[in-house]
């Protein structure tokens, strides 16, 4: 019995020891990088170094654009004309970014929505609300939804989960596990339009104008699919946390904890706050109803003038507006019954505190602004994606499965960026011209990205708020490691990449659907 059992441990810690050997790199590698910003100041700098090179040598590609008879060749940027340019686009390359506005305008709103505790109240709600039965899917659910204010999910979710969970005698770690998977693992998906969607989309919009210089990609692209999405994150992550998770951590016991479990307590929802919030929920519904009077009638004042249709309508282009508007009002109206905002000055204030905590993405912006602007200057974006374009006609992957390795792509690469914008900016330039010129539209392409981008989230060290939730598992198992976290979070991981993406080649491929209202699967070049 002792040697068979011996043997059979023999295997399982060579696994395990394999395993924490990779987790081991895959953090000596990310802290190898250095910060993104200085990472991208790194690529400017070798963009111009090298377009100086590809140009001495002559680098250039057939014109791929319809009509077109002629090269396209590398322009150096290390030259006197180059540094001209750079020096006379510097400051437009920063204001002209498609993202930084939209961003900035969105979460102004969003911020109202935030510090007048309307959404913390609102997580609390679903969560604690949530019968015995039901409470893992509402974790994971509630997850997802408070991506639209990341910060608050990460702080308040899913040290609320763990406590639930304690509560009723599960392990506290699960309820952990699946609120991280929810807020993280599934950040792209969300039933509502947030930050990410315009921060995304402007990105992808100068990205796909190095081919097609007058394509717009609007932030309720990936609307549909998103949609769809979180309701299967909602279900796997559900299925991941009581089939295999919670079973493989086993019986909770108190003594692993490093603090007095007793002395947790929960904020219920009080009266006061539950009132606020059907306020909050009525003034959201009285703006639907007010925006659907300019968009349904087929006069709509916010329809497409020249066509009647949605499609390249005032409201699709203006849909940062009405994120703004749909989340500063109910906001507002929350914090006036819920007494947590009085006058405008605490608007103003919740205002000003979310626009100081984005110094750090201003500095982002402004360097992955030069690098984006660069890249398109040199003509570096669209030789590489057209060597990279024939290399896969020739490999023969310009169907449907070359998605299967962009994705697979964009998770690898994450473990090690962490940042969505910061690896869509050095991203997007080089493959969505890439696939465009093989066929597919800019707005699949970016979907494709957020499956990437979102599944590896829970098992890189890199991310931002990586160290928070380590903070918090150790609250209940004091020898708990960062492999040991990874290795809890590694099968969330694997289902949501397997499922998301069989939704994504469904969605899109066999049943036909858009990813979003007016996206095109496919890129068709004009004229």
């Amino acid at each position: 019995m002792t040697s068979g059992s011996q043997s059979q441990k023999q295997p399982e810690t060579q696994k395990v020891g394999l395993f924490s050997r990779f987790l081991a790199t895959v953090e000596w590698l990310g802290n190898l990088l250095p910060h993104p910003i200085t990472l991208f100041a790194l690529f400017c700098l070798f963009i111009i170094i090298f377009s100086g090179i590809a140009a001495y040598f002559g680098m250039s590609v057939l014109d791929p654009r319809p009509g077109a008879d002629g090269t396209i060749e590398v322009v150096s940027l290390l030259s006197a004309d180059g540094l001209r340019r750079i020096v006379t686009g510097l400051v437009t390359n920063f204001t002209g970014f498609a993202p930084l506005g939209t961003v900035l305008v969105a979460l102004l709103g969003v911020s109202v929505a935030e510090h007048s505790g309307m959404l913390s109240t609102l997580m609390r709600s679903m969560v604690m609300n949530a019968s015995k039965r039901m409470v893992t899917v509402t974790v994971v659910f509630a997850g997802v939804v408070s991506n639209t204010a990341s910060e608050l999910g990460y702080v308040v979710l899913i040290p609320l989960a763990a406590m639930i969970f304690h509560s009723l005698g599960r392990h506290p770690l699960a309820g952990l596990a699946a609120a991280f998977a929810g807020v993280s693992a599934g950040y792209s998906a969300n039933l509502l339009l947030g930050t990410v969607d315009p921060l995304l989309s402007g990105i992808t919009e100068t990205a796909a104008q190095i081919i097609d210089p007058n394509y717009i990609v609007g932030p309720e692209v990936n609307w549909y699919f998103m949609f769809i999405s979180t309701f299967l994150i909602a279900i796997m992550g559900t299925f991941v946390t009581e089939k295999i998770v919670e079973p493989r951590l086993g019986p909770y016991n108190s003594k692993e904890a490093s603090i007095e479990l007793d002395d947790q307590s929960m904020e219920q929802v009080t009266a006061q706050e539950k009132k606020a919030l059907k306020y909050a929920g009525l003034a959201f519904l009285i703006l639907c109803g007010l925006l659907a009077l300019t968009i349904v009638p087929e006069n709509g004042i916010l329809r497409n003038q020249a066509t009647g249709a949605v499609a390249g309508s005032p409201f699709l282009k203006g849909i940062v507006v009405f994120i703004f508007i749909t989340f500063a009002i109910p906001g507002y109206v929350y914090g006036r019954v819920a007494g947590t905002m009085r006058t405008d000055k605490d608007v103003i204030d919740a205002m000003s505190k979310s626009m100081g905590s984005m110094g750090m993405y201003i500095v982002l912006v402004f360097f992955a602004a030069q690098f984006v602007a660069f890249f398109k200057w040199t003509n570096l974006g669209t030789v590489m994606a057209v060597k990279g374009a024939t290399m896969l006609q020739t490999m023969g992957l310009d169907g449907p499965e070359v998605f299967v390795f962009f994705i697979i792509m964009c998770g690898m690469v994450n473990l090690s960026l962490g940042s969505a914008s910061a690896q869509w900016a050095v991203t997007a330039p080089i493959f969505v011209p890439m696939l465009m010129l093989i066929g597919f539209a800019p707005e699949t392409i970016q979907a494709a990205y957020r499956i990437g981008d979102s599944v590896t989230n829970v098992i890189t060290p890199m991310m931002s708020y990586f160290g928070l939730i380590l903070a918090v598992a150790v609250r209940y198992k004091k020898d708990l490691g960062i492999g040991t976290l990874i290795a809890t979070m590694l099968p969330y991981s694997i289902v949501f990449f397997l499922s998301w993406t069989t939704l994504f080649y469904l969605w899109v491929f066999v049943f036909g659907f858009p990813v979003g209202p007016g996206a095109a699967t496919y890129y068709t070049p004009a004229g």
